[in-house]
């Protein structure tokens, strides 16, 4: 990798908060990063310092290993602050129909959890396949009945009822009562 020992980031540009920035979205650490990249850790730790100011070329690499192309990389000005509040309109539907699942916020880039508001029809289901996803899921039912299938295990939860799980063991939800359900929930990572 060419580096210069350049100390001003190009075109007035903070290139070493900006990858800092964005490695730390991403949830990886300096060594994964350089690990990914194919570089030292020293070179990344020299970048976010701007103690090395990168050429374009190393710096493609380095982004490679995120992966943020170059044009997303100098697109991004100062992150926006993240959302805190959202009204019920702004939660964001990502299955319509018998099921629905509407997520709080738009984009879950920089988010480590993904929350759900999920209505079920009476009688409906998460499909005759069990789900399976990398990570931890819970909620509470706040309305209705809806059986709950993890693994071998299979309950009948109501409002107020609570789940937490490891996503990895398959599991399904089905609506057994006469009335919708409602379940908020989380699992994390976001895997919808």
């Amino acid at each position: 990798m060419t580096e210069t020992a350049e100390s001003a980031p190009v075109a007035d540009i903070d290139i070493g908060r900006r990858l800092r920035r964005l490695r730390e979205r991403n949830s990886l650490s300096q060594r994964e990063l350089a690990k990914r990249a194919g570089v030292s850790n020293a070179t990344i730790s020299l970048i976010e310092q701007n103690r090395a100011s990168p050429s374009v070329g190393s710096l493609k690499k380095v982004l490679d290993g995120i992966p943020v192309s170059l044009a997303d990389f100098f697109a991004d000005d100062e992150p926006s602050r993240m959302r805190v509040f959202f009204s019920a309109d702004d939660l964001v539907e990502i299955a319509g129909g018998r099921v629905s699942y509407r997520q709080i916020g738009r984009d879950l880039s920089g988010r480590a959890m993904q929350i759900l508001h999920e209505r079920y029809a009476p009688g409906a289901d998460t499909g005759a396949a069990p789900l399976t996803h990398a990570g931890e899921e819970g909620g509470i039912v706040i309305a209705g009945q809806v059986e709950l299938t993890i693994g071998d295990d299979r309950r009948v939860l109501t409002s107020g009822d609570a789940y937490y799980f490891d996503s990895r063991i398959p599991h399904r939800f089905r609506n057994v009562g006469s009335d919708d359900a409602v379940i908020v929930s989380a699992c994390t990572p976001p895997s919808f």
